[in-house]
């Protein structure tokens, strides 16, 4: 299945954080924290201004992003979890 963001929405692969600690205790699944960085799969169109003309989003797929702990809608598709999140919901653009 592919999905396709509306807007000025973008779909985000969370990436999963270590679920031990440096002392190698392992964390169950309701003591992790909601990942804050995850990887752009889909961008919408952008949304339009006054006149009708698309506003470019200034993302790109496959970029790294850091977003709001709390922001956006989770979705199950295919086993995995995805995040659909307003362009507004992403922090920074993480650069290697």
């Amino acid at each position: 299945m592919k999905l396709r963001p509306l807007g000025d929405r973008v779909v985000v692969l969370p990436t999963e954080k270590e679920s031990r600690t440096p002392s190698g205790i392992v964390l169950p699944e309701s003591a992790k924290e909601k990942p804050q960085e995850g990887r752009v799969i889909a961008i919408g169109n952008g949304n339009r201004d006054d006149k009708g003309e698309r506003i470019p989003l200034d993302l790109k797929v496959d970029d790294v992003v850091l977003y709001a702990k709390y922001a956006g809608t989770e979705v199950k598709i295919d086993d995995n979890k995805y995040l659909i999140l307003r362009e507004s919901d992403i922090l920074a653009i993480v650069e290697s």
